[in-house]
């Protein structure tokens, strides 16, 4: 599943799950734009390890809910490497608050960063995507979105990506004859998110039926696969990554 000379973007990619995202696909040849909001220092030591990698990198600072600054990051980025190819959303604030406790503004926080950015990404990276007539849009959902799950204290967070899931699948129909895929990623929850394969399996795990913790390599490698070229008949659908949690 090689991505050599494709370019990916990769949102909150300073750290955690979106670093390891960016790192993957880098690992599979792609060239990669690393977006952060504040932590510039996590970005530029993502975009060194890509370097070594031998692979195209740069870092970009945006808002993802300032459609404005993320207009700006789609061009900087096209004028970077002339296209874009991999769009990823992993960014998405989380609040644990139940809804009498919440105020409006929180709600529209956890809305904007959840869901209206992928508006933004997306609106944006499409123009550029249907000049090559090839694309993938790889959304990070949350398990059980595509069901509308619902969870005490997490409402704002909940819907929102249960509206993902909606809109991706929507947005998959759209774009289908463009050659551009979008597909969800519903990632476990991922405690230690820079916990490797071989410390995750010395470990244990309950909540999950294969015994062992999440990491974020499992992300990763769906996310990769669902940019792939072997993944060009997969569209509108959602995977859970979530050893066999909440089936």
């Amino acid at each position: 599943m090689s991505l050599r000379n494709r370019v990916a973007l990769v949102t909150g990619a300073s750290r955690g799950i979106g670093r390891e995202i960016a790192l993957t696909l880098g690992r599979a040849g792609a060239a990669v734009a690393v977006a952060y909001h504040t932590n510039k220092l996590g970005a530029q030591k993502t975009v060194e390890e890509l370097h070594r990698l031998g692979v195209g990198a740069m870092s970009v600072s945006t808002d993802v809910t300032e459609p404005a600054r993320v207009k700006e990051m789609i061009e900087g980025v096209a004028r970077q490497f002339s296209r874009l190819d991999i769009l990823v959303n992993n960014v998405g604030d989380f609040e644990w608050k139940a809804v009498a406790d919440s105020t409006v503004e929180e709600w529209h926080r956890i809305l904007a960063s959840n869901l209206l950015s992928v508006l933004y990404t997306s609106k944006f990276a499409l123009s550029v995507m249907r000049r090559h007539r090839w694309g993938r849009v790889v959304n990070l959902g949350a398990v059980g979105a595509e069901r509308a799950f619902g969870q005490a204290k997490i409402s704002a967070y909940s819907a929102a990506k249960a509206g993902l899931v909606a809109f991706s699948r929507s947005l998959a129909l759209e774009e289908a004859g463009h050659g551009i895929t979008v597909n969800v990623v519903n990632p476990a929850i991922i405690d230690d998110q820079e916990l490797s394969l071989e410390e995750a399996e010395r470990l244990r795990d309950a909540r999950y039926p294969t015994g062992r913790p999440a990491i974020s390599r499992d992300v990763a490698e769906a996310v990769r696969f669902f940019a792939s070229e072997e993944a060009s008949f997969i569209t509108g659908q959602v995977l859970n990554v979530s050893g066999g949690w909440m089936l």
